[in-house]
């Protein structure tokens, strides 16, 4: 097997004809500026061609149902392992998936309750037992020997009726007695019971005496017994009236209640056997808010308390609610806080009995009519159309998500959790932390039969190994129950890895995309050697990373310029840590020192205005009182789990949004919020992807494209022809090309090969059709202008304003090489990042704004980062506050405060550990993020102006 994968003439996207020669079976870091191609290298070359091969190795009749794979444009490629790609991009949205069952954990803990668990009654708490026949009859023997007994079968538990036929039939069968309600009856001719009562009814199979010359009769009566109440059966002792159970199935002996033997899908939320009925296994439901129902009491029904249902107007609607105050006394001009409880519930909830209502305005037929009343509630369900998007919001806003009142967040039936492990419930398990959790795996086996242990054993053995993958690449704060959905990019990228060492493949190619985003430099190192541990594995690990501790940990670097976009593209350097530092490329000059993000000779003072946000509450936070001082740029901070998006995104942010745009979002627990009224304005830029279909490029997403089609609308050509700002649109008929309908592009499709794009012979390319390409602005047609760089296009437009201004935002982030009309499926993470962070920079601030940034160096290079610090502390000049969510020290290093959460992740973490200057915070002992600050040096020293300087 070759020991190198060969890679010649790539070309993909930025690619300029790339030769390359990478060692297998080792840790390999590609890097480089965001958009220099690193990520077309290591995807969009490397991967493709890889799953490209799988594909090929279908039957042609699986490969129409799967589809074809494009060959990248590469000439060719040798000595490549199957690979597997770990990408960043965020995991399953379904509301059902869980760290649980993205880990396969979930899959073994099913199987472990299912095999080795013991039930416990839901009503005595005693364990269930399940018996067999010679068991059940040993016991009777020894427990009523010489006493008279009864054995019953239970055929009805707890139902209506009157049950004649089912008397006539047991009659019919020579039966003679059956227990009725707690009482032995004998079965008479036309016997029934009274069917609008509960009735219990056991079946007398026989009566004897219990010893040993009645064994045998014992077991065949017993045997009946058992048939005919379906693997359940009681013995009545007839001398102290007691009575007492036994079941082939799991059931409690006091009590009689039986379960069936459980299954894998018993312990399931996903399955109907599992999953709670009234949640369905979400474990929560909606429920009206009437907080939003009615959001100020103090008004009448006329002057529109009830929100859903607005201002007075003389319809039938308040005909009804005038009849429903007549009832319960109250008038339409009345305040809602002066309403009783039961006139309040009336509105609200309905009205079971019918209200008189006089239609004679409303409806042609007239006359006075009985209506019911639903109530409000019932209204808000209906009034808008179930599928309609616009029904649903106006809806929602009414509504309130919280945990499930039947299984209490849960998902699961009442039934799986009586089943125990070790004294656990699988839900109780589920809920602990994964570090919780790998702590309380090995003291199962103490807790367990022989028997138990000997079924347990090899589950136990491969959730162990599970549960330390996923401790050493960071993410022990999570638990089993945590939804997918609320997973950052970063956690939900390592714990795909952790299931890939997991699965213990060799020989296999596997391609990561900056895992360590979102994990703080403490973590690094573990994250360090879960990758080694696959390397050592036989594996090839390939990881596009921009992080120093990741370089010098690598057998091989890759480094991807010199510059992005189509000053990219080449390989500048390639080799071990210490070759590239000899390289003369710009990550040499920074891994050097050459290059550096310096420090600011001063800190900020501020605006002297302060938000504080008190008593917080939410996920892990444990009763917090942040302070952010307003007109600085200041760093949340601490490891992965510690609480810092509980308290920026799910908690400031939503008090803002309220305050400033009446948005509905609901912030978690917390006591107070105080300076409020000195922001007036918010800007989010929070790691959800752009666009990503070929028609979304840097124009339309930003919306310069909105102003550049105004502009060719207003041109004395476009006037002549009575050309609207519609017509330059390649998304809508009129002015594009019919033939490629705006794509440039024609698609071939080819029978059992990857369809073939060819250029449009119509257009030739260009997208519109040729009276639209008449209208020139400054002798450039709106083709020309979407093939332009955002450089190009900033000086071409330099005198219209309202372009200018949002094309200079996307060039201030360094990503003046894009094209205006290149599609955002080509762009990279970090541009990507990028663009979305311009779009907003756009906007017009107004000095009292405050941006909200959740890890801003996602997919950054250090000279990226830079640049980024430069357009953020132009921000703060301004005074503006901006708020970033960063583990990066280069970005903490320069921040003018510092919140650092902490000690831990979890349930150990939600504490400020130390708020204040980067100096400050190297002091902090209990710190990880201070002693990561003052290993880089940071020292402080008195500057003319009386303020802090730290330096490096």
């Amino acid at each position: 097997m070759e020991d190198t994968i060969k890679i010649l003439g790539a070309r993909v996207h930025n690619l300029k004809n790339v030769d390359l020669e990478i060692p297998r079976r080792k840790l390999v870091v590609v890097t480089g500026l965001s958009g220099s191609g690193k990520s077309s290298l290591a995807f969009d070359t490397i991967y493709a061609e890889g799953q490209r091969r799988y594909m090929e190795t279908l039957s042609t009749y699986a490969r129409q149902f799967v589809g074809t794979m494009e060959r990248p444009d590469v000439d060719k490629i040798t000595g490549l392992s199957p690979v597997v790609a770990i990408e960043q991009k965020t995991t399953n949205k379904n509301p059902r998936s869980t760290v649980g069952t993205v880990t396969e954990i979930n899959d073994f803990l099913r199987l472990l309750y299912a095999r080795a668990s013991r039930a416990y009654s839901p009503v005595t708490g005693e364990e269930m037992v399940h018996y067999t026949d010679d068991q059940i009859a040993e016991l009777i023997l020894t427990g009523f020997a010489g006493r008279k007994i009864a054995l019953m079968a239970p055929i009805v538990k707890g139902r209506k009726g009157h049950y004649r036929e089912l008397f006539e039939s047991l009659a019919k069968k020579g039966y003679i007695y059956a227990r009725i309600d707690g009482e032995i009856r004998e079965i008479s001719s036309g016997m029934r019971l009274d069917r609008y009562k509960i009735h219990t009814i056991d079946l007398v199979v026989d009566r004897l005496v219990v010893s040993e010359e009645s064994r045998e009769r014992l077991m065949t009566s017993l045997k009946e017994s058992m048939r005919q109440g379906k693997g359940t059966m009681a013995v009545h002792d007839y001398g102290t009236g007691q009575q007492r159970f036994y079941s082939r199935h799991l059931m409690c002996p006091s009590t009689g209640v039986a379960f069936e033997d459980p299954a894998p899908h018993t312990f399931s939320f996903n399955s109907p056997k599992g999953a709670c009925p009234h949640c369905n296994g979400l474990g929560e439901e909606a429920v009206f808010d009437v907080g939003k129902i009615i959001p100020d009491a103090r008004l009448s029904l006329r002057e529109g308390a009830v929100g859903p249902l607005g201002k007075y107007r003389n319809n039938m609607l308040f005909a009804i609610l005038e009849m429903l105050g007549r009832r319960y006394d109250f008038t339409l001009d009345d305040p809602v806080e002066s309403f009783s409880e039961e006139a309040l519930n009336a509105v609200l909830y309905g009205d079971s009995e019918p209200l008189t209502v006089d239609l004679q305005e409303f409806s042609s037929s007239g006359g006075r009519q009985f209506l019911s009343w639903e109530g409000v509630a019932e209204y808000i369900g209906r009034t808008e159309d179930d599928d309609s998007k616009h029904g649903q919001k106006w809806r929602d806003q009414f509504l309130v998500y919280r945990k499930c009142s039947v299984c209490g967040g849960s998902r699961l039936r009442k039934e799986s959790l009586q089943f125990r492990v070790a004294g656990k419930n699988i839900a109780e398990v589920s809920a602990m932390s994964i570090s919780e959790f790998s702590e309380w795996v090995p003291t199962i086996e103490k807790q367990l039969s022989e028997k138990e242990w000997k079924i347990a054993q090899e589950i136990v053995k491969e959730i162990r190994e599970r549960l330390r993958f996923l401790m050493d690449v960071g993410l022990g704060y999570l638990s089993l129950a945590r939804s997918s959905r609320s997973l950052s990019g970063g956690e939900s990228q390592r714990i795909r890895l952790a299931t890939q060492i997991g699965s213990k493949l060799v020989n296999v190619l596997y391609i990561l995309d900056e895992p360590s985003i979102g994990l703080h430099q403490r973590d690094n190192q573990r994250l360090i050697r879960s990758l080694e541990e696959l390397r050592d594995a036989g594996n090839s690990v390939i990881v596009v990373e921009h992080d120093e501790d990741m370089m010098r940990a690598a057998d091989f670097i890759v480094d991807v310029g010199p510059r992005a976009g189509r000053k990219g593209g080449n390989i500048v350097a390639a080799g071990t840590f210490d070759d590239i530092l000899r390289s003369d490329t710009i990550t040499a000059d920074y891994l050097t020192g050459r290059r550096r993000i310096e420090i600011p000779e001063t800190l900020r003072k501020g605006t002297g205005g302060r938000i504080v946000i008190r008593g917080a509450r939410g996920n892990n936070l444990k009763n917090v009182t942040a302070e952010f001082p307003l007109g600085k740029f200041i760093c949340v901070t601490g490891v992965s789990g510690s609480g810092k998006s509980t308290l920026v995104n799910e908690t400031l942010r939503p008090i803002l949004a309220r305050e400033l745009y009446r948005s509905f979002d609901q912030p978690l627990e917390y006591d107070g919020a105080e300076g409020l009224e000195h922001i007036d304005k918010l800007v989010v830029v929070d790691q959800s992807p752009i666009g990503r279909t070929p028609r979304s490029n840097p124009a339309t997403y930003s919306n310069v494209f909105s102003d550049i089609r105004k502009l060719f609308e207003m041109t004395p050509d476009a006037q002549i022809r009575g050309f609207k700002a519609g017509r330059f649109s390649f998304n809508v008929k009129g002015g594009r090309c019919e033939e490629c309908r705006g794509a440039g592009v024609q698609t071939i499709e080819m029978n059992f090969l990857p369809d073939v794009y060819v250029r449009c012979k119509a257009c030739g390319g260009h997208r519109y059709n040729r009276e639209t390409l008449e209208v020139k602005y400054k002798g450039k047609n709106i083709d020309d202008v979407l093939n332009m760089t955002v450089n190009m296009a900033v000086e071409f437009f330099e005198n219209i304003p309202n372009i200018y201004q949002k094309l200079r935002a996307i060039q201030e982030v360094g990503l003046g090489y894009l094209t205006l009309g290149q599609p955002c499926t080509t762009l990279s993470g970090g541009e990507s990042q990028r663009i979305k962070l311009s779009s907003e920079l756009s906007k017009r601030d107004t000095g009292r704004t405050l941006y909200i940034l959740d890890e801003p160096t996602t997919g950054l290079h250090f000279e990226d980062i830079r640049l980024l610090l430069e357009v953020l502390n132009k921000l703060v000049d301004r005074g503006n506050t901006v708020i970033v969510i960063e583990h990066n020290l280069d970005v903490i290093k320069v921040a003018d405060h510092i919140i650092d959460i902490g000690p831990e992740g979890g349930a150990a973490g939600g504490e400020i550990i130390v708020a204040g200057t980067p100096h400050e915070v190297a002091q902090c002992e209990g710190s990880y993020t201070g002693q990561f600050l003052k290993n880089w040096g940071c020292s402080v020293s008195v500057c003319p102006a009386g303020r802090s300087a730290v330096r490096l």
